[in-house]
């Protein structure tokens, strides 16, 4: 399935390039917030003039299905191209839409504990959790999670990953990452990795300090790499803002280019859609211009600016250019995931998943 997602989304964009026209109307290369629940007219002049690729969205912007599904439809409508509509809806303490108007995920560690019993019930289990995520999402206008986490956590790490990680083993993330992302693609959902290379053995919460990982290549190799090297066919991933000292001491991971190049692009093999953290998080420097300058030079694709108010997403919107050449081929085979929607047995789904939530309680 992913194999046939990158042709398909390699085959339009490459079409495109050769022939020197675009059916994207000069997209540009972030993601930015919205405000509230509903778009506001400043917002909707915003977006059909800097045509931002994606929009993400919180609680903030969340009341009920019927609400929500008004307000994707009207940023869409705003840039007036089909861009990315993302949030993320982990489960457990990362989730944006929760009861009672969507169901209850458990967090990802809720999976990983019955895998030792039955590797193979868990991963199905995690997949079908997924294609119902998946389901609800795409039913309000979002096409695009914010998952699998793929980080491997360490002993003494900090708790801002704690039991959003699947597992302490990497071999055991990357299965559960697999199978996350399968079930979200199935039901047309782009699935966006996190956070490369790894945010595991981050001992600080990046989203108020700068983490620094001391830990040898060989270690960062044999652990912290290999689910996001297992699962580097995947069409999108996600930046952390973190130093790890064995490749870039002076900055964080998602604002160097030795990282992009050596790790992300080298060693792990990546080359999907690639955005960057949050630019408000306070692991990184100076202005949100100069944030988000420092991301794209770094190699990303996509800077993301989460906090939804109209003065930071105008500072980055002045400094982000469109999306052109390899960039966009990278955005047109992630948006190719949309149309992969394939049927599913909702009951099963939910039988499933009601049973995860009776262990984890």
């Amino acid at each position: 399935m992913v194999a046939a997602i990158a042709a398909v989304g390699t085959g339009v964009a490459l079409d495109c390039l050769k022939s020197g026209k675009s059916n994207h109307g000069m997209l540009s290369a972030f993601i930015t917030g919205l405000a509230g629940p509903e778009l506001a007219a400043d917002e909707a002049a915003f977006l059909r003039s800097a045509r931002p690729c994606g929009v993400i969205l919180f609680a903030r912007n969340a009341v009920d299905p019927v609400q929500l599904r008004r307000l994707t439809d009207a940023a869409a409508a705003a840039v007036g191209d089909e861009i990315l509509v993302l949030i993320d809806q982990e489960g457990g303490r990362v989730q944006r839409l929760r009861p009672p108007h969507w169901r209850a995920l458990p967090a990802a560690a809720a999976f990983g504990r019955s895998y030792a019993c039955d590797p193979g019930k868990a991963l199905r289990a995690a997949r079908l959790a997924a294609r119902l995520t998946a389901a609800d999402l795409r039913e309000v206008g979002i096409n695009t999670n914010c998952a699998p986490l793929l980080d491997v956590p360490a002993p003494g790490c900090h708790a801002v990953i704690g039991d959003r990680a699947y597992a302490a083993d990497a071999d055991e993330v990357a299965s559960f990452g697999a199978a996350v992302a399968e079930g979200l693609m199935a039901g047309g959902v782009l699935p966006v990795m996190k956070h490369l290379p790894g945010h595991g053995r981050a001992t600080a919460d990046s989203h108020f300090d700068l983490p620094r990982v001391a830990a040898t290549r060989e270690e960062l190799e044999a652990s912290d790499f290999v689910p996001f090297r297992r699962l580097a066919h995947l069409p999108a991933a996600m930046t952390a803002h973190v130093v790890f000292t064995a490749f870039d001491a002076d900055a964080p991971a998602s604002t160097s280019r030795r990282v992009a190049d050596e790790v992300i692009r080298g060693s792990i093999g990546f080359d999907g859609l690639l955005m960057s953290d949050d630019l408000a998080m306070q692991a990184l420097s100076g202005s949100v211009a100069d944030r988000a300058a420092a991301v794209l030079a770094a190699g990303s694709d996509v800077v993301l600016a989460c906090n939804g108010g109209l003065a930071e997403s105008e500072a980055v919107a002045s400094v982000a250019p469109p999306l052109q050449a390899q960039a966009w081929v990278r955005f047109e085979r992630a948006r190719a995931v949309f149309a992969q929607q394939q049927p599913f047995e909702l009951a099963e789904a939910e039988a499933s998943l009601a049973e995860v939530l009776r262990q984890a309680a």
